[in-house]
């Protein structure tokens, strides 16, 4: 099955209730004020949140006003140039070596995440070596314990309770020592306590950027697409937390509000990195914003 085959069937939910939603109002009819009203219905009940439907309302009117649009059926188009711009903010391609310092709240699939991503990269024929750094949580090394057999990578872990940065240093040594490509590091998922969060996250960043400089260093958020617009709240914690390089989105196959993505790229003009459509290894798929809005328009 091709890329987008899997992102159109991951988004079926999402595809199914915007076609439900946008039926009928394409028409060879006249362009009318209802009828941004009906977009803009459209748009906010599909979770893309009220800033980013007020930024695509406006550019559709004024694509409509410069275009010279008449009629509804000449909108389609239009809208979806203006969603795919929205999205089309990508990551720059990896340089290797590269780190990826991986945060995100618990129960938002970011173990699997981590899992899926250490078997892309060994299937590019890289040398992997994941850092359980979430010692908060016993089961969090636990979990990735299973994943790193299953992608046949190295992983660096401790006791409960140790400190993540000296996790973090010794899967640098073991990084360095074996000449690895890609270095990725789990992190705590607990937001009660910011302010020592930030701390920890500083500090693993600081020993990253002294131990190997030379690394392409990218912090990525993985967010849960069912949680609609909190996903937003985490974004801006953890932005502020770590300086977020770009985002991963999960679950997207098990919501019909998928327009999030809109909400998260536009708010936070940060790339999306990839999406999880699915619970295959092979279902964590590199972001492509045009097929992702031909998939659900």
């Amino acid at each position: 099955m091709g890329v987008f085959s899997r992102i159109f069937n991951g988004l079926h939910k999402t595809k199914k209730s915007l076609e439900q939603k946008f039926d009928g109002v394409f028409e060879n009819v006249k362009i009318t004020d209802d009828f941004y009203e009906e977009i803009e219905c459209i748009l906010l009940s599909s979770d893309l949140g009220s800033k980013t439907t007020e930024k695509i309302i406006q550019e559709l009117k004024d694509k409509v006003r410069k275009e010279k649009l008449k009629y509804t059926i000449d909108c389609k188009k239009a809208l979806k140039e203006i969603m795919i711009n929205i999205l089309e903010n990508n990551l720059e391609k990896n340089s290797f070596p590269v780190v990826f310092l991986v945060v995100g709240v618990n129960g938002v699939g970011k173990t699997t995440t981590i899992g899926k991503l250490a078997k892309q990269y060994t299937n590019l024929n890289k040398k992997v070596i994941i850092a359980a750094a979430d010692t908060f949580r016993a089961a969090a090394s636990e979990q990735l314990n299973v994943w790193a057999e299953r992608a046949k990578v190295q992983i660096v872990k401790s006791s409960t309770g140790a400190d993540p940065a000296s996790v973090v240093f010794d899967a640098i040594n073991s990084f360095k020592a074996k000449k690895a490509d890609v270095l990725i590091i789990d992190t705590a998922g607990r937001l009660h306590n910011k302010k020592g969060l930030m701390l920890e996250l500083e500090k693993i960043s600081k020993i990253v950027k002294r131990e190997i400089p030379e690394a392409d260093y990218k912090k990525i958020i993985v967010l849960d697409a069912t949680t609609g617009q909190n996903a937003l709240e985490q974004v801006k914690s953890f932005d502020e937390a770590v300086g977020l390089s770009g985002i991963i989105i999960t679950k997207l196959d098990g919501t019909a509000k998928g327009g999030v993505v809109f909400a998260i790229a536009n708010e936070y003009n940060l790339p999306i990195m990839k999406i999880g459509v699915g619970e295959s290894v092979d279902d964590l798929l590199d972001f492509n914003a045009k097929e992702f809005v031909d998939s659900i328009l």
